[in-house]
């Protein structure tokens, strides 16, 4: 037994061996033709054929793992190697058999296992796996049911000689059921660990939780475990139950008629001859018995010369004398089991009618392992049947499901569910279907509510921006225009007269995020800058102030950068500060525009307590100023190229000579045509200020 495990367990190394060279070559291939599936089949056949040859001793039995390379051939590598493999390895075991007389009894039974190993291979392959690998409990199972079959069709084909089929598979069925399993299982193992695949070893549910297919077999498997031993248990009890009254029937009878032949000649020698002819037939043995001198009368190849009892015997039969037949072990033949009928003949003499237990339930335990065997065929057959069918009609029609599904809650509320293939999946598909109908009119219903509140909120925005552009005593042109990324956005203009209506203050700001957040937020900020700006204090000064103002509550934190200018309007002197905003730009009468890299600060609402700093430009009559916002410089186009700084300076040279107006409309039509298709992400606010000079003493006008 030990030299027999270890020799089966170096074959089965030597197969795990292969797989694993055979598949780093495979793993390499990109694109696999017709040739290295031929190559991995011959290998598989080859290995098979040498195992054919290269059996392992047990008893009068040869023992070997042949089909192992058939079934990982199919189900690892491609189903033409399976084949090939398969029939490689058949045929060459109904050669063998044939004409070497290898394994001659059994030739046609393993001859049709191993081809059946590779077609086996081949259609779960396709039709069941579809292309990915068998787990670890699939591969054993595999393994396991391919020598069940085998070793029922060694029953079934040698019918005409079922005793000596009996004896073949309860000497070898054992170790080639485990060892192919485990064969197999193992080959699973090692392609899992080279490909990288070793989370498919750990049994543990995923996130989701078990998969409903995988619930549907554990509860088939585990019912059908219980139903299958429940009757193979209740199936024994009864052949076991009527072997025994068999038996006792039979010796009843032929103790009887021996009885019936000794009164009729009323001689010891009659029943002595009779008892010497019969003696065997039927798996009967008789023992005249000799009381008084406690001597056996007849000679039996069974008796094995003995021609007295023991004295243990000797009381054993006085005390089951004309009873019913009693289990026992006799002298004559030790260490077996016998059923013993004790029959008086004459107050001296006694027959014993014999039969071994072995002989008794040699029939049951025949039907036992066929009917085992059967029953695993059918089973295996239900399961994949049954499987098969619940992944065509549930799974994937759930699968399909689901992946409606998927698209229905990304948005595409435009998907129909249309899985037809049953009345639930109808029924299923009609609730979905209903259910997106009337979600996708609240949407809409929602949609158009809250498209008109947003122009609602972006009319109340679009108030609160200046709009009268005319400044008093023609002291200078100005044109503002803001365009959000949304209905509403966070950029903001303002220009308006100081107290001493002398100073014009320009403004310009933009808000992190966008929406209705950065429009509230834009909005505080825009009341908090000109609130401060009436009181006379500094550019520099407000803003620290107003920093510090929307420091306070900012738990959204959002920030914003703000330029900010005031302009003497007598002296064309202006006041600048610069709280993390973009670079003005500035084009002196007759010149060119060109960026003012000025000194910039924090912005406003990042942290309390900055303070921010002061520059100063001179404006002569005629100088133009430009002011923007981020989504000027930083619109991207399909290709996400910027239109930057370099452009807008560019483009703004080309509109010198135009009206305010003209420059910022001009200025954003540009912008557009460089976008093209490209989304606009961000707003877009400019301000444009050309500088004539006071010449008239009426009072400014507020914007």
């Amino acid at each position: 037994m030990g030299n027999m495990i270890l020799m089966m367990s170096i074959a089965v190394a030597l197969y795990v061996a292969v797989t694993g060279l055979l598949w780093l070559i495979w793993r390499r291939q990109k694109t696999r033709t017709l040739w290295p599936k031929i190559f991995v089949g011959l290998v598989f056949g080859a290995a098979s054929v040498a195992s054919n040859h290269l059996g392992i001793d047990y008893g009068t039995m040869n023992l070997n793992v042949r089909d192992i390379g058939p079934l990982v051939a199919g189900l690892f590598f491609d189903p033409v190697s399976g084949i090939l493999a398969g029939v490689i390895g058949g045929v060459e075991r109904f050669i063998a058999g044939e004409l070497w007389n290898i394994g001659y009894f059994t030739r046609v039974a393993c001859s049709i296992s191993t081809c059946l190993a590779g077609f086996l291979s081949a259609a779960l392959y396709w039709a069941v796996f579809r292309g990915d690998r068998p787990t670890v409990m699939h591969s054993f199972c595999l393994g396991a049911v391919m020598e069940v079959f085998h070793m029922y069709a060694v029953l079934v084909t040698n019918r005409e000689e079922i005793t000596t089929a009996y004896y073949v598979v309860r000497t070898i069925s054992v170790p080639m059921i485990a060892f192919t399993a485990v064969g197999v299982a193992l080959c699973s193992i090692l392609i899992m660990f080279l490909s990288g695949d070793v989370k498919r070893l750990r049994l543990l549910k995923s996130k989701e939780g078990t998969p409903l297919f995988m619930i549907v077999q554990r509860w088939l498997l585990f019912v059908t475990v219980v139903v299958f031993a429940v009757n193979m248990g209740i199936s024994y009890q009864m052949q076991t139950r009527n072997a025994y009254t068999e038996a006792k029937d039979k010796l009843s009878v032929v103790s009887y008629d021996a009885v019936v032949i000794y009164e009729r000649s009323s001689t010891l020698n009659t029943l002595v001859k009779h008892v010497n002819e019969h003696s065997g037939d039927n798996g009967v043995i008789y023992i005249v018995a000799d009381m008084k001198e406690n001597r056996i009368l007849n000679s039996d190849d069974f008796l094995d010369g003995a021609t007295a009892l023991s004295e243990e015997d000797m009381q054993q039969i006085t005390e089951h004398m004309n009873k019913d037949p009693y289990v026992t072990q006799l002298s004559v033949y030790a260490e077996t089991e016998l059923l013993v009928l004790v029959t008086s003949v004459t107050p001296r003499y006694a027959l014993l009618a014999i039969t071994p237990t072995s002989l008794i339930y040699q029939t049951r335990d025949n039907q036992l392992i066929e009917s085992l065997l059967s029953d695993i065929l059918l089973f295996t057959a239900l399961y994949v049947l049954f499987t098969v069918l619940i992944e065509s009609l549930v799974v994937r029609k759930l699968d399909k499901v689901n992946a409606s599904l998927r698209r229905i809650t990304s948005g595409q509320l435009d998907e129909v569910v249309n899985v037809r293939s049953s009345a639930e999946f109808s029924a299923l598909s009609n609730d979905i279907n209903t259910t997106v109908t009337s979600l996708r009119g609240y949407i809409n219903a929602a949609e158009k509510r809250m498209e008109e509140e947003l122009r609602l909120a972006s009319a109340i925005q679009e108030a609160a921006l200046p709009r009268n552009f005319t400044l008093p005593g023609r002291a200078g042109e100005l044109y503002a225009l803001m365009t959000p990324a949304r209905h509403v956005g966070g950029d903001f203009y303002d220009f308006f007269y100081l107290e001493d209506r002398a100073t014009l203050c320009l403004v310009i700001a933009d808000v992190s995020g966008k929406g209705i957040p950065a429009a509230l937020f834009m909005m505080r900020a825009k009341t908090a800058i000109k609130n401060n700006a009436v009181s006379g204090k500094s550019p520099a000064q407000l803003l620290s102030d107003v920093n510090d103002i929307l420091c306070e509550g900012n738990d959204a934190e959002m920030f914003v950068t703000t330029w900010i200018g005031m302009i003497d309007m007598k002296t064309g002197v202006m006041r600048c500060a610069n709280a993390g905003h973009e670079y003005p730009v500035l084009c002196p009468a007759g010149g060119e525009y060109a960026l003012v890299k000025d000194r910039h600060g924090l912005v406003l609402a990042a942290m309390p307590g900055v303070r921010q700093r002061e520059y100063t430009l001179e404006l002569h009559p005629g100088d133009r100023i430009f002011v923007y916002t981020d989504g000027v410089p930083e619109a991207i186009n399909r290709e996400e190229a910027a239109y930057g700084s370099d452009r807008l300076v560019a483009k703004l040279n080309t509109l010198r000579g135009c009206s305010q107006e003209e420059t910022l409309r001009g200025e954003l039509q540009d912008i557009r045509d460089f976008a093209g298709e490209a989304e606009q992400f961000d707003d877009i606010t400019m301000i444009g200020f050309t500088f004539h000079g006071m010449d008239t003493t009426e009072g400014g006008q507020e914007g």
